[in-house]
């Protein structure tokens, strides 16, 4: 199971309710929001091909918490529907696609002696590995396999475990002060860098362990129905 659980979830949605009222009350509707939520992350994803991981760190924080009022605010205010569902969806997707982007740019341009390959390697990576993530969990509920938000539960990294992740990264990347390790204790690549890329493999291999774990629970439930059949 997840270690963000659905009772953690909902408790979060049922504390930012009031706040998504307010929002409402001065004329945001529920898919303006998931606008600005994705405008969010393009920033945050301009900031960091400029290598300026602290700031894109804390835009990605803001972009997280802000794309929760969204779904908030369509539940406080009875405008749920299927397309601001599925809208919601896309452009969270989208949102975390191109952060990962930004950053895959911003080590591309590394200046000092960090192995770019490497970097830009990794991030691409993490990225892949998120969108199985999401992919098996699209996949398995049009399938009719845990309908509702049940499939967010199942393996250690769901969308907010990695953008926790990947937010301390880039705020580490940013406060680390540059410097390579002393000869012969370690690769030529400044501490931040380290931070960052770090992050970004964290991602890569929890993301699989989750994509791993969402199909087992698929398959079981594949045989469970079977079985009842």
């Amino acid at each position: 199971m997840s270690v963000v659980s659905g009772s953690f979830r909902e408790r979060v949605r049922t504390g930012i309710e009031p706040l998504a009222r307010l929002l409402g009350r001065i004329g945001l509707t529920p898919n303006a929001l998931t606008l600005i939520g994705f405008g969010i992350a393009v920033v945050a994803a301009w900031t960091a091909t400029k290598q300026w991981w602290f700031g894109a760190g804390v835009l990605v924080a803001f972009g997280a918490i802000f794309d929760l009022f969204d779904g908030a605010l369509a539940r406080a205010t009875g405008r749920t529907s299927r397309f601001g569902a599925f809208m919601d969806s896309t452009f969270d997707r989208a949102g975390e696609a191109v952060v990962y982007i930004g950053v895959a740019i911003g080590l591309a341009f590394t200046t000092d002696e960090a192995p770019v390959t490497l970097g830009v390697a990794t991030a691409i990576t993490a990225m892949a590995a998120a969108f199985m993530v999401s992919y098996t969990r699209a996949k398995s509920e049009s399938l009719g396999f845990s309908s509702g938000s049940g499939m967010a539960s199942v393996g250690l990294a769901p969308r907010e475990v990695r953008t926790v992740i990947l937010t301390i990264g880039l705020v580490a990347g940013g406060l680390i002060p540059t410097g390579d390790f002393p000869a012969g204790l370690g690769p030529p690549a400044p501490y931040g860098w380290i931070a960052l890329v770090s992050a970004l493999t964290l991602i890569a291999i929890l993301a699989t362990i989750t994509t791993i774990q969402r199909i087992l629970f698929v398959y079981r439930q594949s045989r469970n129905q079977e079985v009842n059949d």
